[in-house]
């Protein structure tokens, strides 16, 4: 009896890979300027056990406390939260990508795109001017890309 071999699986499309990186940079970078603005102005609501004689008492309990409700009272928090499990989202994407795509592209690729998105989102949120030097470090940014993928398609 013969077994045949597992048939393989055509390669995605390029724009699938472009949307892939896009979506990842978009995920990574965008949403990171939202959780701050959050993390900036959250006001944690008080905790009566960090008052107790026993968690002030220790240094240790009182720093994991703190921490532990520190933690809770951000993923409470909507305006944290979202953009949180999108950013996730975008590395549930991303161990999906590197499993298709070429390491040596996906990673300088993505980092580059979260980069890009990052700034773009410091402007949406915060109305950050971007600034001369930045404009042209994102010009370089995507001109390596540029070079890389040429690299390794040519």
């Amino acid at each position: 009896m013969d077994s045949a071999a597992p048939a393989e699986e055509p390669a995605p499309s390029v724009i699938r890979y472009v949307l892939g990186f896009l979506l990842i940079g978009l995920a990574w970078g965008f949403t990171t300027p939202f959780m701050r603005a959050a993390a900036r102005t959250h006001k944690p609501p008080p905790h009566p056990i960090l008052d107790t004689p026993s968690v002030k008492g220790s240094w240790l309990k009182s720093k994991l406390y703190g921490a532990f409700f520190g933690v809770v009272d951000l993923l409470r928090n909507p305006r944290y939260a979202v953009p949180l499990v999108i950013n996730l989202t975008g590395s549930i994407w991303f161990f999906l990508l590197i499993g298709k795509a070429e390491l040596s592209l996906t990673v300088p690729i993505t980092n580059s795109m979260a980069f890009l998105f990052t700034v773009i989102g410091e402007w949406w949120v915060e109305r950050k001017v971007i600034s001369r030097d930045t404009w042209i470090g994102m010009t370089l940014s995507l001109c390596g890309i540029a070079l890389c993928v040429h690299s390794k398609s040519g």
